[in-house]
């Protein structure tokens, strides 16, 4: 399949709406939540939208592994790479994190298909930076640029972003990062939480790229069809499902966070077919290691913006 085709798939986002009585409900939600909320909700089909702030930049934390992944399984459909590479991981220059390999002890072996696995189900650190590695940075945003998604920018690797943390709260440990996040200044200084130099996107863009996920046009159809299987499969599944707690409703994401930043993006489907591209990304004032009034207004903005769209 061609770039050309792909790039006519895509077509041109929609302009911003106007604020709308939904919109002006969830701008409540995240004030009542004690954050600021940016999000854009989408019928994957019919392009109806809700919107709040959703052109303007915000922090893609983990949620770049989206954007990895499409361009992952972009090369490999173009035969540049392939999926079943053995790559070897050792203890002593692998990413750092809490999950998945980043946490294991020994020597690692997989292919990179299973890192990819790894880096969208349980987020990990070192499984994302392997596939960053072999896909290259530049590739990703080529094809964030192919696919129309002129504010998505991956700056940084997970390694990068880490070490851009310990620099910057001057911390020789994550540990001490959060301990100095109180400090004046401490928290002004992390690149990390400035769009500007990090890793970013828009709401608008995210729904738009998973949108072309849902619609087999990212890449080619099975590769799609591969991609929304990972993403069905996200272990923490507390944000934007915490929304739609019914047995009929499939709910399929990937979370980001960072000290004051969290994340999520995915799609919402209805068994009669109805789907939506969902992106809420939120800024707490203050950094705190547990948010759960951030973590709820996910779910909770998301599904007045899923029933009001259901309702038009």
């Amino acid at each position: 399949m061609s770039e050309t085709k792909r790039e006519v798939w895509g077509g041109a986002p929609p302009k911003e709406t106007r604020k709308s009585d939904v919109a002006e409900r969830i701008e409540e939600e995240f004030r009542s939540a004690g954050v600021t909320g940016h999000l854009h909700v989408v019928d994957v089909d019919t392009g109806r939208e809700v919107a709040v702030r959703a052109g303007e930049p915000v922090v893609l934390a983990s949620v770049f592994k989206v954007p990895l992944l499409v361009a992952f399984h972009r090369r490999a459909a173009e035969g540049l790479l392939d999926p079943a590479e053995q790559v070897t991981l050792s203890p002593l220059d692998r990413t750092a994190g809490p999950t998945g390999v980043s946490a294991m002890l020994d020597e690692v072996r997989m292919s990179l298909r299973d890192l990819a696995c790894l880096m969208i189900t349980v987020s990990d650190n070192a499984a994302a930076d392997a596939v960053l590695d072999r896909v290259g940075r530049d590739a990703v945003n080529a094809a964030a640029a192919a696919l129309g998604l002129p504010d998505t920018v991956v700056e940084v690797s997970g390694r990068e972003l880490h070490e851009s943390l310990l620099a910057d709260a001057g911390a020789a440990t994550f540990a001490d990062v959060w301990a100095r996040l109180d400090e004046p200044g401490v928290l002004g200084r992390l690149r990390a939480l400035d769009p500007a130099r990090t890793s970013r996107s828009t709401p608008r863009d995210m729904t738009r790229l998973l949108s072309m996920i849902w619609r087999d046009e990212a890449a080619p159809p099975d590769h799609c069809a591969a991609m929304r299987r990972l993403l069905g499969l996200q272990v923490w599944p507390h944000r934007l499902s915490s929304g739609f707690p019914y047995d009929d409703v499939v709910v399929s994401g990937k979370t980001g966070t960072l000290p004051t930043v969290r994340n999520e993006v995915g799609a919402v489907e209805y068994p009669d077919g109805a789907r939506y591209a969902v992106a809420v990304f939120t800024r707490s004032p203050l950094p705190m290691a547990v948010l759960p009034q951030a973590d709820a207004v996910i779910g909770t903005a998301a599904r007045l913006a899923v029933e009001s769209l259901r309702r038009r």
